[in-house]
C-alpha cells in the first residue's frame, strides 16, 4: 500500500466513526424521549383507550 492508500483510509474510517457516532446519539435520545414520555406513536393513545375501555 502507498502512502496515499493509507491516508485515504484513515480518513474514510473518520467519516464511518464520525456518522456512526451521530447514529447511536441520535436513537439514545430518541430512545430515552419515548421511555420519559415525551414521544408516542401515531395512535397508540386511541388503542390503549379502546382496550381499557372495554
Amino acid at each position: 500500500m502507498t502512502m496515499a492508500d493509507r491516508s485515504s483510509l484513515k480518513i474514510v474510517g473518520f467519516i464511518f466513526a464520525t456518522v456512526t457516532l451521530a447514529v447511536m446519539l441520535t436513537t439514545g435520545m430518541v430512545v430515552k424521549g419515548y421511555a420519559d414520555g415525551l414521544y408516542t406513536l401515531e395512535g397508540s393513545s386511541d388503542a390503549l383507550h379502546e382496550v381499557t375501555d372495554r
